[in-house]
Order: structure tokens, then C-alpha cells, then sequence
């Protein structure tokens, strides 16, 4: 199935740009990939804020593309309007929710592809697609114009086949952005008891990097991890509670049931705890510039398998919960690329492209 559920006709010059379709583009109907919505879907009046910089470098916007249904799923499987197919091996999940964006890249449809990450989202499909993608800092990016999962986590965020292409992409959405001058000298090295083929790979390009890398503790990762699914899910709920849920495909419906448990009382605990989180990772920060992980502590699952959600996502949802930037960009491993993960301080994405550019140019070294 083709990762595109609305093709434009947007032929000349300039970077070829898809947009996950739950952000607004004049003309075309925002669908969030459910059948529900893109039944009273109306064409959009005005694109989302977010496309400003890429309509003011001519960027040329190639589709609207496809995602897991109301970007709440870490598959990237959509039941109404296909599956966008893993470039790496078919049998294979895109990852979710931004799996159209992933793939298009992946598959050279686009040169840059605007996704969106609430849980992993951005990063997910570029660990499964084996591309590169950057969540941003939570409020760096406008999400009005956006169809809403759990604002307290939203995030938009570039994906490419490289780290050229997410600065590409960044310079899209932020007009004069440049990665800094130099990478990080320092990186912490946070085990998330990943498959071992996947932290074997990541070491390995660490070490052949040339950059100091030393063993950290983050003690507070699980519990964030487990707050942030109190606000993904009931955030979720407080979003999309109008749809009819009956007509949602029942793993999206089955998280936004479970928001259904986590009244105002629990979200307020989830902000507080979110508070807490962000201060126990700045003093992280303190100690090392960024830290370094797997995006996924387990390889794409098959199509026809059930997923291990926790393994997708524990490395992801933390990131989301403290409003930091990250990095996902492929390593060789096998058969298949892991993905390394680099996580910042707020604001960070400069240094996280100046420091994805000497990982990459480390990976292809052992290539």
C-alpha cells in the first residue's frame, strides 16, 4: 500500500516535502489516518503554522501521508487506509505512529517529512524504517493546526533518510537553524536492558566515534516512563472522547479506553510528576552534555506478531514526559540497523545535529 493518503500534484523545483496528515494543509482534509474523522474531514482552511518556513523556501509539499490512526500506536499498521510497507523487509511493522513519514523518506518520495511525536512517535518508525528523525523540544514547534493527541506531550519534529536531511528539515520549520559549531564532548550511556545485538551496535559506534562516553544511572527513567502513560492515555481520551469509539480500530480504541481511568485528579499528579522529572533530569544534564541509548530496546516486530509495546516504547516516552529534544539515527547491526538515541537538554537540537553528524560519519565507518 502506498504510504500516501493524499497525493498532491506539486511538480518543479525545490525540497520535496510530505506532511503527516494530521497537520493542516490548505485545500486537503486533515484525516488524523481514522475513517471517523475523514468522514466530516472539510477541506483545511489555512496549512498549520508549522508549514510557514517550508512554503517561504518553496518547499514543494508532495502528500499528505499515511499514520497509525489518531497517531496513537506504535505499529504504524492503519486498518482504513493501509499499511505503509517497511522498506527494509515487508514482513516487517513501519513503526508508529509517524510510519508514512518514515517511509517515504525511506524510499526517497521525500526529501523531508514532518512527523509527529507524543510517545516516540517520530522516532519509533525511524528505528523500524532505518532512518533518522528528531523530536524537538515541546513548545519549540506551533501545534496549532494539528490534530491534538495529549498536549502535555505533542511534539512535531523533521524525519529524513540522514541528519542532513532532519537540519534540512529544521531549517524548514525554523528558518536560520544551523547545528552547532561541534558535537558533545561528553555523552552518557544509559542501559535500558536492550536487546544485546542493539547495545552492542550502539557501543560500537560510540567507541568509534572518539567521544568521551561514560556509563550513567537515571534512576527516575521507569517512573517517568509509567507517568507518562497516565498523560498519554488520558490526555488521549480528553482529545478524541467525541469520536465515536466504536468505529476507532480497537487497539487506538483500547488506549483511549483506558484514559478513561485517569480523571482530572490523576493528571494533575502526571503534571507534578512531570515537574519532578524534568529537574531530576537537568541535573543529569549537569553531569553530561547528552545522553546516549537505543531508540527501541528490541527490533521492528513482524507484521503478524503482537508487538512488545513496553520494549518499544520505554526508551521513548520519558523523553516526551521531561519536554527534551532527541535524536534517532541508524547503526549498522546484522541484518538489520538499530537505532542510537541521543536525548538533550531543553533546546538542544543544535547540538544534537552536530553531534548525530559525527555518529553517523562514526557508523559509516564500520559499515
Amino acid at each position: 500500500m502506498s504510504a500516501f493518503i493524499t497525493r498532491l500534484d506539486c511538480s518543479g523545483d525545490g525540497v520535496r516535502l510530505a506532511v503527516k496528515d494530521l497537520i493542516d494543509v490548505e485545500g486537503v482534509p486533515t484525516t488524523a489516518g481514522s475513517r471517523v474523522v475523514a468522514d466530516d474531514a472539510k477541506p483545511a482552511a489555512a496549512d498549520a503554522p508549522c508549514l510557514a518556513g517550508a512554503r517561504a523556501a518553496g518547499a514543494r509539499i508532495v502528500g499528505k501521508v499515511n499514520l497509525h490512526e489518531l497517531a496513537c500506536g506504535v505499529t504504524g499498521l492503519n486498518p482504513w487506509f493501509g499499511n505503509p510497507v517497511n522498506p527494509l523487509d515487508p514482513s516487517l511493522v513501519p513503526g508508529g505512529s509517524s510510519s508514512g513519514s518514515a517511509v517515504v523518506v525511506a524510499t526517497d518520495e521525500a526529501d523531508v517529512a514532518y512527523g509527529s511525536d507524543t510517545g516516540g512517535s517520530v522516532r519509533i518508525p525511524s528505528a523500524c524504517c532505518g532512518t533518522t528523525g528528531l523530536k524537538t523540544t515541546w513548545g519549540r514547534v506551533s501545534l496549532e493546526g494539528v490534530w491534538p493527541l495529549a498536549p502535555m506531550l505533542d511534539t512535531i519534529g523533521p524525519m529524513a533518510r540522514d541528519v542532513a536531511g532532519v537540519i534540512l528539515g529544521m531549517q524548514l520549520l525554523e528558518p536560520g537553524f544551523e547545528p552547532a559549531s561541534g558535537g558533545a564532548i561528553s555523552l552518557g550511556r544509559l542501559r535500558l536492558n536492550a536487546d544485546p545485538a542493539i547495545d552492542a551496535a550502539i557501543d560500537a559506534v560510540a567507541a568509534a566515534s572518539g567521544l568521551e562516553v561514560a556509563d550513567v544511572e537515571v534512576p527516575g527513567w521507569f517512573t517517568a516512563f509509567a507517568d507518562g502513560g497516565v498523560a498519554l492515555a488520558g490526555e488521549a481520551y480528553a482529545s478524541n472522547h467525541h469520536l465515536d469509539l466504536s468505529r476507532i480500530s480497537p487497539d487506538v480504541a483500547a488506549i483511549l479506553e483506558a484514559g478513561t481511568g485517569f480523571d482530572a485528579a490523576a493528571l494533575e499528579h502526571a503534571r507534578a510528576a512531570r515537574e519532578r522529572w524534568q529537574a531530576e533530569l537537568a541535573q543529569v544534564f549537569d553531569r553530561v552534555q547528552l545522553l546516549v541509548m537505543p531508540t527501541l530496546q528490541v527490533f521492528p516486530p513482524k507484521i503478524d506478531e503482537e508487538p512488545d509495546i513496553f520494549r518499544m516504547v520505554a526508551a521513548a516516552i520519558p523523553v516526551n514526559l521531561a519536554a527534551v529534544p532527541a535524536l534517532a539515527l541508524p547503526v549498522p547491526c546484522g541484518p538489520l540497523p538499530a537505532s542510537l538515541q541521543l536525548v538533550g537538554p531543553k533546546g538542544s537540537e543544535e547540538l544534537l545535529c552536530a553531534t548525530g553528524l559525527v555518529l553517523e560519519a562514526a557508523a559509516a565507518t564500520l559499515s
